[in-house]
């Protein structure tokens, strides 16, 4: 079976958490992995920047000056890439090129990473409910972090998306990236040196976990 930290309002380890979940010990392949991370930053990008080519820039076609009897080089448009200001040659243009991960490969990705994370202790169960403070303290949640040891270390908490008060509570903590419980991914997930839930939250994560088994 599964289990977590369970960890209290003080940063104390408390009695482990069972998730009554059996992961089944399936490898997964170097290239499956990358496979999905590639995916996801591809699909990312914005794809949106551009520059203009020597047909698109707002220059006259007409010839600057006549061939010969000028003294000067000569010249056959002002949209040259030659010129300043003129077309770019084999520049970026905007595109958009989406990439697909089967199902059955994003589920034995996470699971995998499921698998690991719970092996070396990496998943925490906060007993501690934020929202019942009046305004939201970044500096509370924090100083729990920080009673942690985990203050230098680059981490996840899972949120509902409807948690604004928590929410307001962690973001502005740099090394603490917020991913909602019906969103997760492969590069968020292996980038990180700890999960993290709150206990008000046990059971979404189950039914996250799940999903991936």
């Amino acid at each position: 079976m599964s289990k977590v930290k369970m960890i209290n309002s003080a940063g104390q380890e408390q009695e482990a958490v069972s998730l009554g979940l059996e992961v089944p010990s399936t490898e997964l392949s170097p290239k499956t992995y990358a496979c999905a991370v590639r995916v996801l930053l591809q699909n990312w990008r914005q794809g949106t920047v551009a520059v203009k080519s020597r047909g698109q820039v707002a220059f006259s076609n007409k010839k600057p000056w006549r061939q010969k009897g000028t003294g000067r080089a000569r010249a056959g448009s002002a949209r040259s890439p030659l010129w300043r200001k003129g077309g770019v040659v084999f520049g970026p243009q905007s595109r958009v090129r989406g990439l697909k991960l089967n199902g059955k490969q994003r589920r034995l990705c996470l699971q995998n990473l499921f698998r690991l994370a719970s092996e070396k202790n990496m998943i925490y169960c906060v007993d501690n409910d934020f929202s019942l403070g009046q305004v939201p303290k970044t500096k509370k949640s924090f100083d729990l972090i920080k009673s942690m040891g985990l203050a230098e270390k680059k981490g996840i908490l899972f949120l509902p998306y409807d948690d604004v008060f928590n929410c307001a509570s962690f973001r502005n903590i740099p090394q603490v990236g917020l991913i909602s419980f019906d969103q997760p991914n492969v590069f968020d997930l292996s980038s990180a040196q700890y999960w993290m839930f709150l206990k008000k939250d046990l059971q979404l994560f189950k039914d996250m976990v799940a999903k991936w088994i």
